[in-house]
């Protein structure tokens, strides 16, 4: 039924071989397993065709009994003949997928077992060409087979490599020879990165030199440009503009020690208002019914006073 996508699919796979090509661009060997499978899909093709060939007989036998028959009845048969054959080939159809599929199975379990990656074209499963090729090849192939000798297909091809001895030990030579090959990468990439870091590094180092070469001829120059007034009158430049500077700091300070004198002097202003108001309060609201309350206020107030002079104390205490 659909075993054409199969064979077409056979021929996009590749392996690593030097024997000599045959017809299907496969050498001998692999050319026998296509052959092998299709000589089964022909074996279960015609199987099925057999059930298909067998469903219209039973119809004939077991309801055209009749000379005549009604649209009704016709209907009823058809419909009946229809479900029939789309259950066959519906069946065959997921057998030959499953069938497929198992195939394929094989070869990707083989191919791993030496670390080899099979890759598949789907596209080409639908290429009208080479389905023709495979049908030409098909019909070549089994037309003459009278002539040929008959292979064993019970024998078995795709031997799974799970043995021990000499292919145990290539597996693991070459699982060794690829965490050797990872560790080398690794190596390499490290090495390269310091190669690049020492590279910059002596860039830098090379054009530092050459800056200090330069400012060391450009000092040369400028004390050979100007003579020794010229330095001297830089000096007393510099020393007039630092006695500046510090007749400045001088002032600045003064004037910050007047502010914090005159700071302390509204503190302590502020502190004899708070206690005039304080007394006042005292004896305004000593008599009344309110003063339980304004004797709460009152003792927040002091214990603001109090944490006010701590502050007072501590920046005496600094300067």
């Amino acid at each position: 039924m659909n075993y054409p996508c199969l064979y077409a699919r056979l021929c996009c796979l590749t392996t690593v071989c030097r024997q000599p090509q045959a017809e299907l661009g496969l050498n001998e060997h692999h050319q026998n397993e296509v052959i092998n499978y299709m000589r089964f899909a022909r074996s279960k093709r015609g199987l099925r065709l057999k059930t298909v060939d067998a469903c219209f007989q039973d119809l004939k036998e077991s309801r055209l009994v009749e000379e005549t028959f009604t649209m009704d009845e016709v209907m009823e048969v058809l419909n009946g003949l229809q479900s029939v054959v789309h259950s066959e080939v519906e069946s065959e159809l997921i057998n030959t997928a499953y069938t497929n599929v198992l195939l394929l199975r094989q070869l990707f379990s083989q191919a791993e077992k030496w670390y080899l990656k099979l890759q598949t074209d789907i596209s080409e499963l639908e290429n009208r060409e080479l389905l023709e090729q495979i049908a030409e090849f098909e019909k070549a192939e089994f037309t003459s087979s009278s002539k040929k000798p008959i292979i064993d297909i019970t024998k078995p091809k795709l031997v799974p490599i799970n043995e021990g001895g000499t292919t145990e030990l290539l597996n693991k030579e070459i699982l060794r020879l690829q965490q050797e090959n990872e560790k080398l990468k690794s190596r390499l990439k490290t090495i390269e990165i310091q190669t690049t870091n020492a590279l910059d590094e002596k860039s830098k180092l090379e054009r530092t030199l050459q800056d200090l070469q330069i400012d060391q001829e450009n000092q040369q120059d400028f004390i050979k440009a100007h003579d020794l007034d010229d330095l001297e009158n830089t000096v007393a430049a510099l020393r007039d503009e630092f006695q500046k500077t510090l007749n400045d700091q001088t002032e600045n300070q003064k004037s910050l020690e007047q502010n914090l004198a005159a700071a302390k002097h509204d503190l302590l202003r502020v502190q004899e208002q708070l206690s005039l108001a304080e007394k006042e309060l005292e004896k305004k609201f000593q008599q009344t019914a309110a003063y339980r309350n304004m004797k709460e206020i009152l003792t927040k107030k002091n214990d603001q006073i109090k944490d006010l002079r701590k502050r007072l104390a501590k920046y005496e205490s600094e300067d």
